[in-house]
């Protein structure tokens, strides 16, 4: 359980990333910036903050190691300077021959004290047409990661992996009190489900569900849902953003979990089973 009486403003800022680097990155340090001097102590950007394009032959001509990478150089300078925890949604930084999408969780000294590869990458055929295939560009990570923060244990999470409730309830039965999924959702599948999954998230575990995300119409022609989010361990939407980029808040308070934990204690009561198929198959 958390600390009881822990509490804290926690922000997201919602951006519209597109193909300048430069631009993505003075973006995300000025809602860095607008956040803190709103009272945030704990500041998340999207899922791909510095930059959003689908063209795998231009993403290996700008990304570069993370220790290069200007974007978490800046956003670890704009922590230390603001005293703000700030978890960098994603950045694509290179991991061998391919490219990784890596969150990286800053602490108030500007020092990174977790980095975590998304794990499940989004290869789908959509209705509309758009089709999507992450794992021709991306290498999956292999491991969860929650990460002990002097606000609270925070467990990371990206985009796609929202849809995999078996990730968040082992990072909430490994101590996590705030659990994330910032994101670069499209607006089709975001209209159908982002909000009900952020909120099933939440209510399974009696954990917060903190997610900035991509929003709007981008440079490379992708269309994103935005609506970043904040939820309490009941479910309850206590921010939410539209389309446009800005930046949301709300308190956290952490005897909220202690709460939902004790009233729903389901993160007890889980049981390992095995699964029966029974019954006679149809002939063929």
């Amino acid at each position: 359980m958390p600390e009881a009486g822990g509490r804290f403003v926690a922000a997201c800022v919602q951006m519209r990333s597109g193909r300048d680097v430069t631009a993505n990155r003075d973006a995300a340090v000025a809602g860095v910036r607008e956040a803190a001097e709103a009272g945030a102590a704990y500041v998340q950007t999207p899922e791909m903050t510095s930059l959003v394009e689908r063209s795998r032959t231009r993403l290996f001509e700008v990304v570069t190691e993370p220790e290069d990478d200007p974007t978490l150089a800046a956003l670890r300078e704009t922590a230390r300077a603001t005293g703000t925890v700030v978890q960098v949604g994603s950045l694509a930084v290179r991991s061998g021959d391919r490219i990784a999408n890596r969150a990286f969780l800053i602490d108030g000294q500007g020092e990174i004290v977790a980095a975590y590869d998304k794990l499940h990458l989004f290869d789908v055929d959509l209705p509309t047409g758009e089709s999507w295939r992450e794992s021709a560009t991306y290498t999956g990570g292999a491991c969860a990661v929650v990460a002990e923060t002097a606000l609270a244990p925070i467990g990371l999470g990206i985009c796609y992996d929202l849809r995999f409730p078996a990730l968040f309830r082992a990072l909430a039965e490994a101590g996590a009190a705030v659990l994330t999924a910032p994101a670069c959702f499209t607006k089709q599948t975001g209209e159908a489900h982002w909000q009900v999954l952020q909120r099933a998230r939440a209510i399974e575990t009696g954990s917060f569900m903190i997610s900035a995300a991509q929003g709007g119409l981008h440079a490379d022609g992708r269309e994103t849902y935005g609506h970043s989010i904040i939820v309490d361990p009941w479910g309850r939407v206590l921010a939410e953003a539209g389309v446009e980029p800005g930046v949301i808040l709300a308190e956290i308070e952490l005897d909220r979990v202690t709460d939902a934990r004790t009233r729903i204690p389901t993160l007890r009561h889980g049981r390992d089973f095995r699964v029966d198929r029974v019954g006679s198959a149809p002939p063929r």
